[in-house]
């Protein structure tokens, strides 16, 4: 009869902790630290082997996100305060 083995669960995966900010950041709204984050961390996940690769998508798309957001709004107020009739009709 043989000893009775133990059954070890394999150790837990870390999550990355740059993942993590990416992902708080670009909840909070940030625009550049989420991208910067994002992508430094998805190169550590690569190679390290740690979790958190959706992490750090996550906070890259709202980084984007949050940047666009930002463009667009500056563009808009530019144009509102030159003067440029984005939505003007036309009046005979």
């Amino acid at each position: 009869m043989s000893a009775p083995q133990a059954a070890w669960a394999p150790p837990a995966r870390r999550t990355n902790g740059l993942a993590i900010a990416a992902l708080v950041l670009g909840l909070c709204g940030f625009g550049l630290l989420p991208v910067i984050f994002g992508h430094i961390a998805l190169s550590q996940i690569r190679r390290t082997g740690d979790g958190g690769g959706a992490l750090a998508i996550a906070g890259l798309v709202l980084g984007y996100l949050a940047i666009a957001a930002a463009v667009i709004g500056v563009v808009l107020v530019v144009a509102v305060s030159v003067g440029i009739p984005l939505l003007a009709t036309r009046t005979s």
